[in-house]
């Protein structure tokens, strides 16, 4: 039996997720993102994540060309409205969205608000597998605001990490 993408879809909504979105610069220079929620940390030293991409995505073959992106982290402030922008296939999704190059990878666009923090990264490796490739990034920048509470999906809705949950898996 082959399990279908509603079962995979239904087994992995049912786990809360942070959410992304995955900015890089196309050949043009122009800034394309997109949102995501499937990213996690690799490695410590070097410090290295991974982002898994749709391989439909029209923001892959740029990542793939410049070799740079950056992975920002959603807040609960202003991170939903990114996440559905992002999650789009308009080709004007910066538009409106404060953003400035970034400051160690300078091709990468860096998002403004609605972020808890982003990394900037170089792209260190491309692995395809299934309908997605894993892209593994060089943590180049960091940059954090601790004041920001992290976005969450769940079951097609977007929630607030609030204090008790964080509570709840401090003594769990």
């Amino acid at each position: 039996m082959v399990l279908g993408p509603e079962a995979f879809r239904e087994f992995f909504g049912s786990v809360p997720t942070a959410v992304a979105v995955v900015t890089t610069v196309g050949p043009d220079g122009r800034p394309l993102g997109f949102t995501c929620n499937a990213f996690c940390a690799v490695s410590l030293d070097p410090s290295l994540l991974l982002v898994s991409v749709d391989e439909r995505s029209r923001t892959l073959p740029a990542v793939l060309g410049s070799e740079v992106f950056a992975l920002h982290l959603l807040s609960a402030e202003g991170g939903e409205e990114l996440a559905r922008t992002f999650a789009g296939r308009s080709d004007r999704k910066f538009d409106g969205v404060a953003w400035r190059r970034g400051e160690l990878v300078p091709d990468c666009p860096v998002l403004l608000d609605g972020v808890l923090g982003h990394a900037e990264c170089t792209l260190e490796r491309s692995i395809p597998v299934g309908d997605h490739r894993l892209l593994v990034g060089r943590m180049e920048q960091v940059r954090m605001r601790e004041e920001a509470r992290p976005l969450m999906y769940r079951r097609g809705a977007f929630a607030a990490w609030d204090e008790a949950s964080a509570e709840i898996a401090a003594h769990a």
